[in-house]
Order: C-alpha cells, then sequence, then structure tokens
C-alpha cells in the first residue's frame, strides 16, 4: 500500500490524482492553502482527509507528497517533504534556478527518498514508441535536433504567478521546458558546451495573445517575464539542439515537437494543436525517417491516443517505482543538468554572449 497526499488542488491535481490510482496507490490527503479548493477537490474525488502541508509532514501514514504550487514554492516545499521522510512528485519546472534544484537533489540524497518531476511528455506513447527504436540501435547517434513548444496566442492570464518572474522565474522558457527535456532525453542528456540565447517581450502585456486557459488577470500587477525565448546549444560530444518557446508570438499556430537527426534515421515526435489550443482538439503523431533498400521512406508509428499528454501515466509511473521498483522516468540529476541550461539561456539573453556551460 503506497499513500500519497496531494499539495495543491489546481488544474494539474486530477492527472496527479488519477496516475496514482490508475497504478493502485491510495489518495488520502489533498492539502491547499485555499481551504475551499481542497474541499471542492476532495469531494470530487472521494479523497477522505483535508489537511495542511504541515499536518501532512507529520503523519507518518503518508508515504509520499505530489505537490502542485506555483513555482517558488516547489523548493521549499519538495526539500520540507523529503527532510521529513516523504517521496516527491513534483510539477514541473523542477525549480527557480539550478541552485535551488541541487538543494533537493541533496535532500533527496541525504534522506534516501525518490524525487520525480511532471516531465510528463517522456511518458507520452509517441516517446516511448520512439525511444524504443533508440534504444534498439536503429536511430544510431543523434547528431542534432530541434525542439519547439510555441504558441500564438498563450499567455496564461495578466498578473497572476505565471506572469511574475519572483513567482515563476520567467515566462515560457522555464515553463515550457517539456519538449527541450525530451530532446535532451533522446540524445541521452549529454553536457552542454556552449548556449546561446535570445528572449523577447514584444506581446506580454497585450490582452489579444492571452491564452483560452490560464489563469484569471490580476489588474495592477507588472508582467514581467519574457513571451518568447530562442536558443542554439551545443554540446561536448559534438551534438547540437535548437530551441524555441513562446507564450505569444506569431506563429501560425500551437505547435509541440521535437525533430531529430540521426546517423541512421531521423524522427519527430508532434502535437499540432486547432486554433483553439485546446487538447482534445489536438493531433499527435510520431514518425521515422530513414531509408530502405536505396529508398528514402517516413514511417508513421501508430500508437493508443493519449490526450493527457502523458500526465496521467508520468504519475502513475511514479507510484510504480515506489511499489513495484520500475525504472523511473525521469531522474533529478537530469533535472539539475535542465535548471542550469535554463539559467544559462537566460544568463546569455541578458548579456547578449554566448555561456559556457
Amino acid at each position: 500500500m503506497l499513500n500519497i497526499a496531494i499539495a495543491g488542488a489546481g488544474g494539474m491535481a486530477a492527472y496527479h490524482y488519477k496516475g496514482f490510482v490508475a497504478a493502485g496507490a491510495t489518495v488520502v490527503a489533498v492539502c491547499d492553502v485555499n481551504i475551499k479548493n481542497a474541499e471542492r477537490f476532495a469531494t470530487q474525488y472521494g479523497i477522505k482527509r483535508v489537511m495542511t502541508f504541515e499536518e501532512a509532514l507529520a503523519d507518518t501514514s503518508i508515504d509520499a507528497i505530489s505537490i502542485i504550487t506555483p513555482n517558488k514554492f516547489h523548493h521549499p516545499m519538495t526539500v520540507a517533504a523529503l527532510d521529513a521522510g516523504k517521496n516527491v512528485y513534483c510539477e514541473k519546472p523542477p525549480a527557480l534556478n539550478a541552485h535551488e534544484m541541487l538543494d533537493m537533489l541533496s535532500a533527496a540524497r541525504k534522506n534516501d527518498k525518490l524525487l520525480m518531476f511532471d516531465f510528463n511528455n517522456r511518458a507520452r506513447p509517441e516517446s516511448q514508441a520512439i525511444k524504443s527504436y533508440i534504444d534498439a540501435g536503429e536511430v544510431g547517434r543523434i547528431n542534432s535536433a530541434q525542439a519547439f513548444w510555441i504558441r500564438r496566442a498563450g499567455i496564461p492570464g495578466f498578473g497572476g504567478w505565471f506572469t511574475q518572474k519572483n513567482l515563476s522565474g520567467g515566462g515560457p522558457l522555464i515553463d515550457l521546458p517539456h519538449m527541450l527535456d525530451l530532446a535532451l532525453y533522446f540524445m541521452g542528456y549529454p553536457e552542454p558546451a556552449q548556449l546561446l540565447g535570445v528572449t523577447y517581450n514584444d506581446f506580454i502585456n497585450d490582452s489579444a495573445f492571452k491564452g483560452p486557459w490560464g489563469l484569471a488577470d490580476v489588474a495592477g500587477v507588472v508582467n514581467d517575464v519574457e513571451a518568447a525565448a530562442h536558443a542554439m546549444i551545443t554540446f561536448r560530444t559534438g551534438q547540437s539542439l535548437m530551441m524555441r518557446c513562446s507564450w505569444a508570438e506569431l506563429n501560425e499556430r500551437e505547435l509541440v515537437s521535437v525533430t531529430f537527426q540521426g546517423t541512421k534515421a531521423g524522427g519527430k515526435v508532434e502535437r499540432l494543436f486547432g486554433i483553439d489550443g485546446i487538447d482534445s482538439t489536438s493531433q499527435d503523431s510520431c514518425m521515422l525517417f530513414t531509408q530502405q533498400h536505396g529508398r528514402q521512406v517516413n514511417l508513421n508509428v501508430t500508437v493508443q491516443p493519449d490526450e493527457s499528454m502523458g500526465r496521467i501515466e508520468n504519475a502513475a509511473n511514479f507510484a510504480r517505482v515506489l511499489m513495484n521498483g520500475e525504472e523511473p522516468y525521469n531522474k533529478p540529476e537530469q533535472a539539475l543538468i535542465l535548471m542550469r541550461i535554463i539559467d544559462a539561456l537566460y544568463k546569455s539573453a541578458s548579456t547578449g554572449k554566448a555561456v559556457e556551460f
């Protein structure tokens, strides 16, 4: 039996709950600073207890805590939970910066507890299908990759915590690290060499670029994060990676993809959104680009559709790691590399110069 408490009853909480329960764990409590939100979520999902985060830390019957809060609180809450002897499943991004992430990794090691993050796109059926070809050696060495999460109109509210740097750590570069992480996952998480990043904030205060979801607007608050980021990363292995992410940029539509070029085959994992930007109207696909019998061949790889983009499966994996010893989809050591990359790209954007890793 694995007993889990959910800390934060926001939009991602339902995915965490469904994943934990699907794996056979029990969600025994929910915490939220807004007690009405906690009570509503508990009632909806039949969770018996509503408590404070501090009460969850002190409850010895709770084995793990899932943290779904604004980015600023990921670090202190994760460290507190690990030090209280709890395993932790935390929303992305891991922290505000690499220094905080290193502290979280140290706490997990010190207390010998599992620390995983909601890098859900690794758990997508498309990603796992492509990864099986990579692991089987059919792609060869991935020389280069392109990671995109670009939105045309996707600012998640104005003046909420997403658009305040002291609460979020930044804009889409830190909010949408999924495709950067997925590309690195496919490439074997090589060590970066040099990083060059540029950020833009042209539309960050333009209400025409607000997304169809997100937080309610808060009047009188400055939006001090970027609207878009572009980057180039080289690795000590000789590999390279291009990245684009945006909340507000004049793109054709929202596009989420990783494309790569290997020595034996190329490939692509993609989610193409409709003009409404909603998951239920999107289309997922994955392909391999190779040669057969002297001909150029594109292979469409068919998998079971997953509207949740792996969010449920990734949470289920966390529970199965603890209950059955399954291999985790992601590890905190990789999260530290990711946060170091994000820090370096923000530094490059502020200085206008490439950064040595």
